[in-house]
């Protein structure tokens, strides 16, 4: 805030950490419209824990947070969700483009009786990853479903692919919808002996995303999987810029719609 004393300079109430209108003697925070509206935790705890979970690509578990920035355990998961969540608006600003390769899996424990590939009843998630010019990873996207068909498929690119991009799938027939849809479909019936390099990619960062997962949170319920692949999702998008992480982080903190406790486990 400036130190001019100006008209339309707000007044700043430090014994209540306010900031007041001159003329309508509105109050507020820097905080207000924030993920951290109405946090009790000094916001020095919150950039500890923004910058904890946007370096780590192991991830942060709510124990991790509970320990460095020395906060509840309640405090620390609650933190830890609000800043997935702002991972996740962040990166729903942008969409998948040009090659994309296209796949679905499943995550979770399978109960007893259930069948192993697409007939299991684990929680079924759509992938889409861009690939660049020379065909390295570009940018990576997931979306949990309720299952795998033709409109939920299609669902998938309305929301996360550019009209006109390249689609590459495997040989399900759901994936013919997305030819439909303003996109273009190459199909292949996966052989991974005869053609190791059909949808390589994908399936290394779908296995890196299950790892994750499994070793840093040791599986978890299926409400909150979304906001753990949004984690994962923003972190290796913005892989090559690791030393603007934080800030990059506390900007998508800052600009993310506020949300309560409540919300979470309501």
């Amino acid at each position: 805030m400036s130190k001019t004393r100006g008209k339309d300079t707000p007044y700043q109430i430090k014994v209540r950490n306010k900031l007041q209108c001159r003329h309508c003697t509105h109050q507020t925070s820097v905080t207000v419209g924030t993920i951290m509206e109405k946090s009790r935790t000094p916001l020095t705890k919150w950039f500890l824990a923004i910058y904890l979970m946007g370096q780590d690509k192991r991830g942060c578990s709510a124990l991790k947070l509970k320990r460095e920035p020395k906060i509840a355990y309640d405090t620390a998961w609650t933190i830890s969700h609000k800043i997935r969540k702002a991972m996740g608006e962040r990166d729903s600003l942008y969409m998948l483009s040009g090659t994309v390769e296209a796949d679905d899996s499943f995550f979770g424990a399978a109960h007893e009786g259930s069948k192993r590939g697409r007939g299991t009843d684990k929680t079924p998630v759509v992938f889409g990853l861009s690939l660049d010019t020379p065909g390295r990873p570009g940018y990576l996207g997931a979306k949990v479903c309720s299952g795998v068909d033709g409109d939920i498929l299609a669902d998938f690119a309305k929301n996360c692919i550019v009209p006109g991009s390249l689609i590459r799938s495997d040989g399900l027939p759901a994936y013919k919808r997305l030819g439909k849809e303003g996109l273009l479909h190459e199909s292949e019936v996966f052989d991974h002996k005869g053609n190791p390099d059909h949808l390589k990619w994908l399936h290394t960062l779908i296995s890196n995303a299950k790892s994750f997962i499994a070793d840093t949170y040791h599986g978890l319920d299926d409400i909150h999987l979304q906001a753990f692949l949004d984690e994962f999702c923003y972190r290796f998008n913005r892989r090559r810029w690791i030393d603007q992480l934080f800030a990059r982080t506390l900007k998508a903190c800052s600009a993310a719609k506020p949300f309560t406790r409540y919300a979470l486990i309501g």
